[in-house]
């Protein structure tokens, strides 16, 4: 997908709360893959209605296929944001990796507004990446949304919040599976 050449499709990436730092895989795969990230107004209060909006409004605006690569609340985004948007068409797959139990009692205030976790079946091809030690969900719960979503679940083993504490670097491993869902999505 990425070395051989143009894409026929966008993919965006989808941070999660405070945004993804440099050293972060999302960054990484921007500078690397030319990815494009979705720029939210409010990184630090996020209103689930705000990101939503702003989704839809970034895909209006793309005219090709669309794939988005999400990383913790950017997951919780795309499960809102496809159960109450008319424009689900636009995309073909979904990478989620790392979603945050935003119900968990110990969640930050910041994150109450999204509550209840959007539990509808995504209407694209998706994987759910996890890890066995996130500290923001426990793994009962990420099988759950997999389940819920719809979504091919892969764990990855104790990697925390697969973040850039988690020692990625590029994460080559996290490409293969973006690869292998890009190849379901489009055959």
């Amino acid at each position: 997908m990425t070395a051989a050449g143009p894409l026929s499709y966008k993919v965006f990436l989808l941070p999660g709360w405070l945004d993804s730092g440099p050293t972060h895989w999302q960054s990484r795969w921007e500078a690397l893959h030319g990815f494009e990230r979705i720029q939210q107004d409010d990184w630090i209060w996020p209103r689930r209605g705000d990101w939503m909006a702003r989704l839809d409004d970034v895909l209006l605006a793309t005219p090709e296929p669309t794939v988005l690569v999400a990383h913790s609340l950017g997951c919780q985004l795309i499960a809102a944001w496809a159960a109450h948007s008319r424009h689900t068409g636009r995309v073909k797959a979904a990478l989620l990796v790392a979603p945050p139990d935003t119900e968990h009692e110990g969640m930050a205030p910041n994150l109450f507004n999204w509550r209840p976790i959007v539990r509808q079946q995504l209407p694209f091809a998706s994987i759910l990446v996890m890890s066995t030690n996130d500290p923001f969900c426990a793994t009962d719960r990420a099988i759950a949304m997999a389940t819920d979503w719809g979504a091919e679940l892969v764990s990855i083993g104790d990697r925390g919040h697969i973040n850039d504490e988690s020692g990625l670097d590029g994460w080559p491993e996290g490409i293969a599976l973006l690869d292998r869902l890009t190849d379901r999505a489009f055959r």
